[in-house]
């Protein structure tokens, strides 16, 4: 089996910590988060913001959080009604710079395989992250339990980027184990989705990850 890098070492790999992910996509648009999630996040939190006394979304691998800084200033106007959080963490931090205003902004510099919340979220997205992360399914079992009980978790996931320990690949036994469990993955677009909070177990051991993989279907190294 070939060696593999321990979380320590992936984190400090120019194709895990690099300056391109998600530094120029925005909430909605062409370049979006809309466009890559297939969902409406504006409208999904505006709907938030009329029914409930608190909103929050954690938006893992932020990249410059520019996508968060859009959705913060349409959100403004329920900042006075709703107790909104918008949290945004990445690996590397160049942020682009928040308004003073929106107080209800957080962008975090640190380890998504580390970092722990205080609180559960309406909305979690990981775009394009993942293909990052050693640990994929820590992670994903991580965020399962961080959601609301009706929240929303969007992520995009290549099953060609999870191998088993002789190198054969593992996408489809996961895959599985997810819908087993409630997830649904959308095999064209490569999107993990859960609606509701659960306590998601894998049911394979993480050993590993490889930086030089090569590209996946995003053309970027994973």
């Amino acid at each position: 089996m070939k060696s593999l890098l321990n979380q320590t070492v992936l984190e400090l790999s120019s194709v895990v910590a690099n300056s391109t992910m998600n530094r120029e996509r925005g909430c909605s648009g062409g370049n979006s988060y809309a466009k890559e999630l297939q969902f409406d996040l504006p409208a999904f939190l505006e709907s938030r913001c009329r029914t409930q006394a608190e909103v929050r979304w954690l938006d893992l691998c932020c990249g410059r959080g520019k996508a968060l800084i859009e959705a913060a200033r349409g959100l403004e106007k329920f900042s006075s009604q709703v107790r909104l959080k918008l949290i945004g963490v990445d690996l590397v931090s160049m942020f682009d710079a928040v308004p003073a205003r929106l107080d209800f902004l957080q962008l975090l510099e640190g380890s998504v395989s580390y970092w722990q919340p205080n609180g559960c979220f309406d909305l979690i997205t990981c775009v394009h992250g993942l293909h990052y992360v050693g640990d994929k399914l820590g992670l994903i079992a991580k965020a399962a339990g961080w959601l609301k009980t009706d929240g929303i978790f969007l992520a995009n996931l290549d099953p060609n980027n999870l191998k088993l320990a002789a190198g054969e690949s593992a996408g489809r036994k996961i895959i599985g184990s997810l819908r087993q469990d409630g997830f649904e993955f959308l095999t064209g677009k490569r999107l993990l989705i859960r609606k509701g909070r659960t306590e998601f177990k894998p049911d394979v051991e993480y050993l590993g990850a490889d930086d030089a993989a090569g590209a996946n279907y995003t053309g970027q190294a994973a």
